[in-house]
């Protein structure tokens, strides 16, 4: 593995003690703050972006294992400026797709799609079903919970935006546990990027534990190779 030039973010995410304060968001700014344009312009094209992604899964480990690893984004330059995504586990790479840097960070997509491509796999069901439930949950009027976190020894200022797609569905008690699904996203301005960390949990039907948990975690930066 390449060594890092790591911010050393270092991330054990702690939020300050004490309840954050919450301002209501309509659906259209819910949407904006999950997707926030330009959060790539001001990242340095000569490092890459590093998150850890960590999976549990209690119905398909086998699945877990397989996904856990590292996601790198690195900014290229050909017609257009295009972040392109990369997955390595046990000192193996794969290609994960191509996407315009002037978009946004695509990390966002990677991880609403990943939650949506494990609960099929695990649960079953329409993979179309699942996304349409999902993005109807983007649109949504939330709450931004505003807070504080601890990244690397420094005191940083996040936003937090919770959603439970399957709330409410007809359906969710066919899910195996996926219908109290939640997925959490905190992001903020000090972090290159935006994200934070982007979290999805499903309890376990019998309130004991997780059945599934899938994180992306922001690690630092490292030099592109």
């Amino acid at each position: 593995m390449m060594k890092r030039a790591v911010l050393a973010w270092g991330l054990a995410l702690m939020i300050a003690a004490g309840p954050g304060l919450a301002a209501s968001a309509d659906g259209e700014a819910t949407y904006d703050l999950l997707f926030r344009d330009g959060t790539l312009d001001g990242v340095d094209r000569d490092r890459a972006l590093i998150y850890r992604r960590e999976v549990t899964n209690t119905l398909k480990p086998e699945a877990a294992m397989r996904d856990t690893g590292e996601i790198s984004l690195r900014i290229e330059q050909a017609d257009m400026e295009m972040a392109q995504l990369g997955f390595r586990r046990d000192g193996k790479h794969r290609a994960m797709g191509s996407f315009p840097a002037s978009v946004g960070n695509p990390m966002i997509m990677v991880f609403y799609e990943s939650v949506v491509r494990d609960m099929a796999e695990t649960a079953g069901g329409s993979q179309f079903y699942i996304r349409n439930r999902v993005k109807e949950s983007l649109i949504q009027p939330t709450e931004v919970e505003a807070g504080t976190a601890t990244v690397d020894g420094a005191e940083i200022e996040i936003q937090t935006i919770r959603l439970n797609p399957f709330e409410g569905d007809p359906n969710a008690d066919r899910m195996m546990g996926f219908g109290a699904l939640e997925l959490s996203v905190t992001m903020s301005h000090s972090v290159p990027g935006w994200y934070v960390s982007l979290v999805a949990e499903a309890p376990a039907p019998d309130g004991d534990g997780l059945i599934y948990r899938s994180s992306m975690t922001f690690e630092g930066m490292e030099p592109v190779q």
